[in-house]
């Protein structure tokens, strides 16, 4: 198995590296802590083959955080976010079908 040191999430290294995974790859399973103190695992993407057209992003301009992250919630059809800073873990499917 392979394994490598990714940089916290908060980071804008580690930022960087979730948004890449999120759109290179058919989706990734994130457990995050909501805020209501609850936690939550997300099969969620970011990649425009995976996401419905219904659902593509619009060419509207939307202030963009550095602490929350917005993503496509792949089961519940979706837009959904998390805060980067609740993250528990993430799980990377490659070459999923």
């Amino acid at each position: 198995m392979n394994t490598a040191t990714i940089p916290p999430f908060t980071t804008p290294e580690g930022k960087e590296w979730l948004i890449g995974m999120l759109k290179s790859e058919e989706y990734l399973d994130i457990i995050f802590t909501k805020s209501d103190g609850t936690e939550r695992q997300m099969r969620c993407t970011l990649n425009i083959d995976k996401i419905p057209a219904d659902f593509l992003p619009k060419n509207t301009e939307r202030k963009k955080s550095d602490e929350v992250l917005p993503v496509f919630d792949v089961e519940n059809q979706g837009w959904r976010s998390f805060r980067l800073d609740s993250i528990k873990s993430v799980q990377i499917y490659i070459g999923v079908a």
